[in-house]
């Protein structure tokens, strides 16, 4: 692999020149609390520099680095579509080719009104399957997919029914990208792990990003942290592999990174094209989709992007092509570091300073006045929260987003453990709720409910 970036200023830890990053680490992890640590890389023209600050667990000495391993969950999927890019350009499929013709003959994929579901309808998000099967059930609630298996996958394709038509509408789907690593590792006949290393991280020299971790990288992995800075069991993924089992380190996904910008000469350099030469608008403004990565436009500028998380980590990869910059966020935590990614790439996204967190004390409403709540909350045309009512517990779902359960304060006022959000519902004179406000990020954005 040819360098063409001018020489690296050093293979350790740098801290970046822009002051705002170190100061949002800071507040992050030692004002707001909300993670335990976090690393940035940034690339530009200059070449790449890193900051970190934290820990590597809560209960632990020792800081993290650009070799500290974190699992980077669903930007694993952009490695499966580069996967299925690379067997494109190799002849061994088309994205046209339907994932049924992957899979056993005794395994019926759902299609719906005589369109089958391709490869490139799973990499793009509109395959028609929802974001996760329902008959996943884990063993272990703290290990969440390591007992779902080919079995099960098997098992809910062939008794699923598709609602809506295939390539109608784009929806986030765990379930989508796993079946497609999946299919693409059968194909080739090895694990997706085999896989993934042979046709990606050997070509690109991505010696620290793996699903399986050598005795030196477990060495190296954060400490996973929940929103409430416990402690965490790591993540092992079996048939969904390809959804989100990598782990890596902020100097892998720069170098990555540098590849996708063509700032290094690679053989994936036709994939990598190849993924960004398709898109369609999500429904989310100014969001579209092209193979696996996401776009953003704001003030004239597009970042390429996606973002991952699991039970203990979140991450946010994303360059921008046309300035030839690059930003990788990784932390142990799980709570969104988006915004400080978006922010350095383009400015015109704002990350702001959090407050130190407030104690707020979790109160128990009446099932039928949570029952109240339940309905539809629209943002916009294309975002939406999705308000659900279960016995003594309340719910919300954003659009393409998981669920999260929101806890009272008091009534009408709710709050949420995963991110420093809060809701509150809005009645009418007649006593009926009719909307309700989100409050995040120092803004508060109001949306009304649904009726029938």
């Amino acid at each position: 692999m040819r360098l063409l970036l001018p020489a690296i200023l050093s293979t350790s830890l740098l801290v970046a020149a822009d002051r705002d990053v170190s100061a949002l680490l800071v507040n992050r992890v030692d004002e707001a609390k909300k993670a335990v640590g976090i690393v940035v890389g940034a690339l530009d023209a200059n070449g790449r520099s890193f900051t970190a600050y934290g820990k590597l667990a809560k209960d632990r000495p020792g800081k993290p680095d650009a070799d500290t391993v974190f699992e980077i969950g669903s930007i694993t999927k952009v490695f499966t579509s580069l996967v299925l890019a690379d067997m494109v350009e190799r002849g061994e499929v088309t994205l046209d080719t339907p994932v049924q013709k992957l899979l056993p003959a005794d395994v019926k994929v759902p299609s719906r009104n005589g369109k089958q579901m391709t490869l490139l309808d799973l990499s793009m998000q509109v395959s028609g399957l929802p974001r996760m099967p329902d008959n996943f059930h884990p063993a272990d609630a703290a290990k969440p997919f390591a007992d779902y298996d080919a079995a099960k996958l098997y098992e809910y394709l062939s008794g699923y029914k598709l609602t809506r038509d295939i390539g109608e509408k784009y929806e986030y789907s765990n379930l989508g990208v796993g079946l497609l690593g999946h299919a693409l590792a059968r194909k080739a006949g090895m694990s997706y792990e085999a896989l993934v290393r042979a046709r990606v991280l050997e070509p690109l020299e991505l010696k620290d990003t793996s699903v399986t971790l050598s005795a030196d990288q477990k060495k190296r992995l954060a400490a996973g942290h929940d929103a409430a800075l416990a402690p965490v069991k790591n993540w092992d993924l079996d048939a969904l592999a390809g959804a989100g089992a990598l782990r890596s380190t902020a100097s892998d996904m720069l170098k990555f990174l540098a590849a996708n910008l063509e700032l290094t000469d690679t053989p994936l350099k036709a994939a990598m094209r190849r993924m960004r030469s398709v898109r369609r608008p999500t429904g989310v403004p100014g969001m579209d989709i092209m193979l696996a990565w996401h776009t953003l436009s704001r003030d004239g500028s597009e970042i390429v992007w996606h973002n991952g998380g699991t039970g203990g980590y979140r991450s946010f990869a994303g360059f921008d092509a046309a300035k030839k910059t690059a930003v990788v966020v990784l932390t142990n935590t799980s709570f969104d570091i988006d915004d400080i990614g978006r922010h350095i790439l383009n400015p015109a996204f704002p990350a702001g300073m959090l407050s130190p967190p407030r104690e707020r004390v979790e109160i128990t409403l009446d099932p039928e006045v949570l029952a109240g709540y339940a309905g539809e909350y629209p943002f916009t045309p294309g975002f939406a929260i999705r308000v659900t009512a279960e016995g003594p517990h309340l719910y919300a779902q954003a659009t393409n987003q998981p669920r999260f359960e929101l806890f009272a304060e008091k009534k009408d006022e709710f709050f949420l453990k995963v991110v420093d959000a809060q809701v509150t519902f809005i009645r009418d004179d007649a006593g009926q709720v009719t909307g309700l406000l989100l409050h995040q990020n120092g803004m508060n954005q109001k949306a009304p409910k649904k009726m029938p």
